[in-house]
């Protein structure tokens, strides 16, 4: 099972609350909290449909640049050990440590 929905490139979690019979979730992966639910799956997808489109219609109205998630730039904190380690490996292959961690996290993630 998915837990995630895609929408005009943002993406979403998919929660079931039990208790209230709810589906829900919230945008991920920028600041702003747009949040959305439905009784069932076309619910919870017209409602985050509705919430990604009315953020846009904001963004737009107030002349503001809407957040975009994952634009390819993030910070890792590690042990400063396991930085020296990773700067050697990646010297060690001729490789950048940007392009050393890319391919570890594409090695990570292709399972």
């Amino acid at each position: 099972m998915n837990n995630t929905v895609e929408y005009k490139g943002y993406l979403g979690s998919v929660e079931f609350s039990e208790a209230d019979g709810l589906f829900y979730g919230k945008v991920m992966g920028i600041r702003s909290l747009l949040s959305y639910e439905g009784t069932n799956a076309k619910e919870l997808i017209e409602d985050f449909h509705g919430v990604v489109d009315d953020y846009l219609e904001l963004c737009s109205a107030q002349g503001k640049e809407p957040e975009r998630a994952y634009k390819g730039n993030f910070n890792v904190r590690i042990s400063p050990d396991l930085h020296k380690q990773a700067v050697i490996q990646a010297t060690a292959n001729g490789l950048s440590l940007n392009s050393f961690v890319e391919q570890a996290i594409l090695k990570s993630v292709a399972g």
